[in-house]
């Protein structure tokens, strides 16, 4: 059965409270009379609306502060749950009523606390601990409900601010208004009341890199509509985004590849609408800046998403992604490899793309070296790659992949509980690779032994 021990936290709040380090109420009706719970002035749980005043539900109280720090003298030692109904036993000790009465139900006779015999099984309303813990919620909630009002009212303070000002003071109002939108309270302030339309218009051809930096940074985290996403794919919005994405911060980085993401997956546009060389060249140089992880996956889905069409994938190519993206596969996350790998295959479907593979020295033992190691789908893509690679020059490509251990991770395939179609191409793949050889010749050549151990 649980027993309540106060965390960090929890002491926190009964120091808050004036509470002693063992979760023990030192004199509550004290507590109640001084002030401690602020029960007089603080509008002891009721709110007002309209003009009507309204007293507050505990228990809805209660599950909109999920993840306040409760004084532990509030907690019930059953449930570990803060109590609505309070009641104590003959022993001292206070607990949730439902929680004691499913106690008793199963035919315990003790106290769950102290394991104490009772020697009277009645239960007794706790008032005082009651009026207590209501107070205190009340008041975190009223105090939660008011700072949430004076958000939303900074933020529309903030939207006004912005359609007078220009230059640094511009930018000022940007970065504060990009404070208060990563408060959830904000965000549908700002989108109900044309936040996004006039953010949006600050973003041109003559916009400084300070204004669209922290514009961006707000956009992001906003959910645009259809007529958004329209004005936000105007070659000019699009072009600034592209020079952001090539010489701000990482963090300005970021949230260009992001926002051009979330353009992508609408209606209103398609990858040759806001794919350029440019746009290239900065997305490959993001994904190998290690540091940054947030920014190697934000790139490389963006890259994935714009793979769709041919045009895109022929000037990848032409810029040397391939040979870039095979160089630092062994240090993509698992989640990062399998985006990469699916760029490289879909890549592969190019005849320029097939012959760039072939030539980049590292393709194939990186490759090799990822079959049956992440998991089924890396392994599919991996195969899909190598297959293309050697049916391109079987003879000098298959007897590299067998140098590099192909044929023993093929036959670990054919054998493990992989999909039919992994293991039929793991089949066709490994017959290409032993033409080269005689039979006894490319047995030696599989080094099973290694691959086991």
């Amino acid at each position: 059965m649980p027993m309540y021990q106060p965390s960090g936290r929890r002491r926190e709040a009964d120091t808050e409270l004036g509470l002693g380090g063992g979760g023990q109420v030192l004199d509550v009706e004290t507590a109640v009379k001084d002030g401690i719970l602020g029960g007089g002035g603080g509008g002891g749980g009721l709110i007002s609306e309209g003009g009507m005043t309204e007293k507050l539900d505990l228990k809805e109280i209660v599950e909109e502060l999920e993840n306040i720090e409760v004084p532990s003298v509030f907690i019930c030692p059953i449930s570990l749950e803060p109590m609505r109904d309070p009641v104590t036993l003959c022993t001292g000790q206070t607990y949730e009523r439902s929680n004691i009465l499913k106690w008793f139900s199963l035919g315990h006779i003790t106290c769950p606390t102290t394991m104490q015999e009772l020697w009277d099984d009645s239960i007794t309303p706790n008032n005082t601990l009651h009026q207590l813990i209501y107070s205190w919620f009340s008041q975190k909630y009223l105090a939660m409900k008011k700072r949430s009002e004076d958000v939303q009212g900074r933020a529309l303070e903030l939207l006004d601010t912005l359609k007078k000002v220009k230059g640094q003071a511009r930018v000022r109002a940007l970065k504060d208004l990009r404070q208060v939108v990563a408060l959830n309270s904000a965000k549908n302030t700002v989108e109900e009341n044309g936040g996004v339309a006039l953010i949006s218009s600050l973003l041109g051809p003559f916009t400084s890199h300070a204004v669209g930096s922290e514009a961006l940074g707000i956009l992001v985290n906003l959910d645009l509509d259809a007529e958004s996403r329209r004005n936000l794919v105007q070659p000019a919005k699009i072009s600034l985004m592209v020079d952001m994405l090539n010489e701000g911060s990482t963090d300005t980085k970021i949230n260009c590849t992001r926002l051009i993401e979330t353009l992508l997956n609408g209606d209103v546009c398609g990858a040759d609408t806001v794919s350029s060389l440019s746009l290239l060249v900065g997305l490959l140089r993001l994904i190998k800046e290690k540091k940054h992880q947030n920014g190697v996956l934000a790139g490389l889905r963006l890259l994935k998403a714009l793979c769709s069409q041919e045009p895109v994938r022929n000037s990848l190519v032409s810029i040397g992604a391939i040979p870039q993206l095979i160089e630092i596969l062994p240090n993509f996350d698992p989640e990062c490899l399998e985006i990469a790998l699916h760029i490289l295959d879909s890549l592969s479907s190019l005849s320029e793309g097939r012959v760039a593979l072939k030539d980049c020295p590292n393709t194939i033992p990186n490759l090799v070296k990822l079959l049956m190691r992440i998991s089924e789908s890396c392994t599919q893509l991996a195969l899909s790659i190598l297959w293309a690679v050697c049916k391109l020059a079987p003879e000098e490509c298959a007897s590299q992949a067998v140098e590099a251990g192909l044929a023993a991770k093929l036959l670990l395939v054919i054998q493990s509980g992989c999909n039919p179609v992994l293991k039929q191409r793991s089949a066709e793949l490994l017959k290409l690779c032993s033409l080269n050889y005689t039979a006894t010749h490319f047995i030696s050549k599989c080094k099973l032994t290694r691959t086991i151990q």
